[in-house]
C-alpha cells in the first residue's frame, strides 16, 4: 500500500467515527409573547427542559428556542400545524385540536385547568353569595376568550358567553362587558396582582374534565415521540409530581383555592376525544381530586 495512503487511514478512520456519532441538536421552537407577557408560561416552559432533559441519553442534545411574535392560542396551533415559526405548543384539548394536531396525552396540570374559580370585580362580593345557585349563574354573563375552548364547554352547558381577545378580558370585566371570569385554579390570583378592583369569587368552582396537552406537528414523529417518552419517564419516577408540587405557579395551589368551602358545579365536556376519555381514566395522570 502507497506509503501516504497508509498514514491517512487512521485520520479517515477517526473523523468517520466522529461523524457517526455527532448528533444535530434537537432545536425546539415556542411562542411568547414579549408585549403581554404571562408569568404563567414559565410552568410549561420549565416542563418541557425537563422532559427533553429526561431523554436526551436517547435523543441527544436539545435547544429551546422562544419565538417571540404575538399571537393568540388559535394562531399558535395553526403555526404547529403548518410546521411553520414554531414547533410545540401547549392547549386545553378538543377533539378537533386532535385531529389537526399529535397530542402527546398525558395532562400537563394532573386537571388544574377543569378546576373553574371567577374573577369577579370587588364591588360585586355580595352578588355572589355562599347560596349562589347554577342557575344563577347561568342567568349573568361568564367572560372567555375567542379560541377558547371553554368557551364551547360552558355554551354546551347553558351559560352565558361574551368573548373577546384574551389580553381585553379583564379590562373588559372592568368595563361590565360581563359578570365573571372563570379561570383555571392556578390562574387567578396571578392575573390580578395588584389590581385592587378585581378579587377571586369565594362561594363556588365550575368543575369539568378539561385535559392539556403538548402537541406537535403530526409529521414530526421525532418530536412527539422524544417528549412522550421524556414525560413518561419522568412521570414513572416521580420527578413530575415533584416538578407539580414545588413550581412557585402550582405550589400549594389546592390549598390557596380552599376548594372544601367551595360549591361545587359539575359540567359536561363535549369536546373530548374518545382517546382524551380512556385518558381520564388513568388515575396516576391525575389528582386525587379530580376524580
Amino acid at each position: 500500500m502507497d506509503m501516504r495512503k497508509l498514514l491517512l487511514f487512521p485520520v479517515i478512520i477517526l473523523i468517520f467515527f466522529n461523524c457517526a456519532n455527532t448528533q444535530a441538536i434537537d432545536v425546539i421552537r415556542y411562542n411568547i409573547s414579549e408585549s403581554h407577557a404571562d408569568p404563567k408560561q414559565k410552568y410549561y416552559i420549565d416542563l418541557l427542559k425537563l422532559i427533553l432533559a429526561a431523554s436526551q441519553d436517547k435523543y441527544g442534545e436539545f435547544q429551546l428556542k422562544p419565538v417571540v411574535v404575538e399571537m393568540s392560542q388559535g394562531r399558535t396551533s395553526i403555526m404547529v400545524q403548518q410546521g411553520e415559526t414554531i414547533d410545540v405548543t401547549w392547549r386545553m384539548t378538543s377533539h378537533n385540536l386532535e385531529q389537526n394536531l399529535q397530542a402527546i396525552y398525558i395532562p400537563i396540570l394532573k386537571g388544574l385547568m377543569g378546576v373553574r374559580l371567577a374573577i369577579i370585580r370587588h364591588d360585586d362580593m355580595a352578588i355572589f353569595s355562599p347560596n349562589i345557585t347554577l342557575e344563577q349563574l347561568k342567568k349573568m354573563s361568564a367572560g372567555q376568550g375567542y379560541d377558547w375552548p371553554d368557551s364551547d364547554i360552558l355554551r354546551a352547558n347553558g351559560f352565558d358567553v361574551i368573548e373577546g381577545n384574551a389580553v381585553s378580558l379583564l379590562s373588559m370585566l372592568e368595563k361590565r362587558r360581563f359578570d365573571y371570569f372563570p379561570r383555571a385554579l392556578h390562574e387567578p390570583w396571578i392575573e390580578i396582582e395588584n389590581k385592587s378592583q378585581f378579587v377571586v369569587e369565594e362561594h363556588f368552582l365550575l368543575k369539568y374534565p378539561a385535559p392539556m396537552y403538548f402537541f406537535t406537528n403530526k409529521a414530526n414523529h421525532r418530536l412527539a415521540q422524544r417528549i412522550h417518552e421524556g414525560f413518561s419517564a419522568i412521570v414513572d419516577s416521580g420527578a413530575f409530581n415533584e416538578f407539580f408540587l414545588q413550581h412557585p405557579v402550582t405550589q400549594n395551589i389546592l390549598v390557596k383555592a380552599n376548594l372544601p368551602q367551595r360549591k361545587v358545579f359539575t359540567l359536561k365536556n363535549p369536546l373530548l376525544s374518545e382517546k382524551s376519555r380512556e385518558v381520564l381514566n388513568d388515575r396516576s395522570l391525575w389528582l386525587d381530586y379530580f376524580h
